[in-house]
């Protein structure tokens, strides 16, 4: 596929992305029996990510305290990690807020308990569906029960930076590439001894094989289901070990970026500064990328293919909304929720920087602009659209545990702490209990 950057999105292929719009309602909220809520109301909402975000909220929320004067929202946010730390402390004591970002890795661990409020039957009532696809909507439903609702989509892509990559003379990887052609690749940009304006030395990219989607990615493609419906595996430990060892080479001779150069860069990474060509993530990623590394000029293509040759792609719920089931009013969680979700303005002010919008009215609202960030995101999300043939592998109970865990486990096999087999080993027998 024609590869592409913010300069490759031309006005008629912006034209073409464009859905018609839906409007959207200012009412005050009901209840799920159809029940106006009346007086002042005050909610808390909380979410993970920069300030980027928090300043796109803040537009968003001055919008609805407009359309809804009597709901006060109190806001929070942090970092990813600290942002799950903080739930698991509320959760124990029944006391998560009113509305929260939720992610695919955790549903099942907050369901299975309680903690979150069924929004089926404010569904079609306050909150207004119709502008989703509903195998979308699916992935937040966990046991009957709608105790999330996505709000965009993202898919995998590979990012590279051609003006860092020219420097280095090696060529991009070729549009049938699979995940050792590209272990290849990373090795030969390291090799070539290029310096980035920091003068620290280019490399081609992270150690893939360390993030867990990745992962599971590789074993879509092989033509397996991560996980089974009763909670089990459908990968063992060969697979893992298989999969690990596409790197091993580059972590044997050093060609993957340091790991101790990572974390001194955190929140920031080798490619959004410019040491490093290429890196795998979700397509969503490219406005921080282009804020952080400072140019336009980066480009996207799918991820490497499986060992038959196919994509065999998914698209996954960038981040779901949920509410607490201990919320004291949940007419107006759903109405925050609805107005998130649904409301034109509020797709017009995030754009992709969430992924995709779920909602239709959402997406036509973005206005795309030719060589925009959202025009080339949602271009990319178009022209994967015949390779994304899989559907996203819905995470088992514990999953945010076991994702962490290989994290972990990654970052000791970068530093050449522990084997494969040791890091094969560990995680399953960490993973067992986590899904207990």
């Amino acid at each position: 596929m024609k590869r592409l950057t913010l300069k490759a999105i031309g006005v008629a292929a912006v034209a073409a992305l464009v859905l018609s719009a839906c409007g959207g309602g200012g009412s005050a909220p009901k209840s799920a029996t159809g029940a106006l809520e009346t007086g002042p109301v005050t909610i808390n909402f909380t979410w993970w990510g920069n300030v980027d975000r928090a300043d796109r909220y803040k537009q968003a929320l001055a919008l609805f305290k407009k359309k809804y004067p009597n709901i006060t929202v109190r806001t929070s946010f942090v970092d990813f990690p600290t942002y799950w730390t903080a739930r698991a402390t509320e959760a124990a004591g029944r006391a998560l807020p009113d509305v929260m970002q939720n992610d695919m890795a955790y549903l099942r661990e907050y369901t299975a308990n309680g903690h979150l409020l069924d929004l089926s039957p404010y569904i079609g009532k306050t909150i207004n569906l119709s502008g989703f696809d509903q195998s979308l909507v699916k992935a937040g439903n966990i046991d009957g029960k709608q105790i999330a609702i996505p709000t965009s989509t993202n898919t995998l892509a590979l990012f590279y930076n051609p003006d860092l990559l020219k420097k280095t003379g090696v060529a991009p990887p070729a549009d049938n590439y699979t995940w050792a052609d590209y272990a290849t690749f990373l090795a030969k940009v390291s090799d070539t001894g290029t310096k980035a304006a920091s003068g620290q030395k280019v490399f081609g990219g992270i150690d893939y094989a360390t993030t867990f989607w990745f992962f599971l990615q590789w074993v879509v493609q092989e033509g397996k289901t991560p996980f089974n419906a009763d909670g089990t595996f459908g990968f063992n430990e060969k697979d893992m070990t298989a999969f690990l060892n596409l790197t091993a080479n580059l972590r044997k001779g050093k060609q993957d970026y340091p790991i101790a150069r990572t974390t001194q860069l955190l929140p920031k990474g080798g490619f959004t500064v410019n040491e490093s060509t290429s890196e795998i993530t979700w397509d969503n990623f490219l406005a921080g990328y282009v804020a952080d590394s400072g140019t336009e000029n980066i480009a996207m293509m799918p991820v490497p293919s499986g060992s038959d040759g196919k994509k065999d792609m998914f698209f996954k719920p960038s981040m779901l909304l949920s509410a607490g089931a201990n919320t004291k009013h949940p007419a107006a969680a759903a109405t925050l929720i609805n107005f998130l979700l649904t409301d034109p303005e509020v797709g017009a002010i995030f754009g992709t920087s969430k992924g995709v919008p779920a909602d239709k009215a959402q997406r036509a609202a973005m206005k795309l602009k030719p060589d925009s960030v959202d025009a080339t995101v949602t271009a990319y999300e178009k022209a994967v659209t015949d390779k994304v043939t899989k559907p996203v592998p819905l995470p088992v109970k514990g999953f945010g545990s076991i994702e962490s865990d290989y994290k972990r486990l990654g970052e000791d096999l970068s530093y050449g702490r522990i084997t494969v087999d040791a890091f094969v080993k560990e995680w399953f027998a960490n993973a067992a209990q986590a899904m207990q």
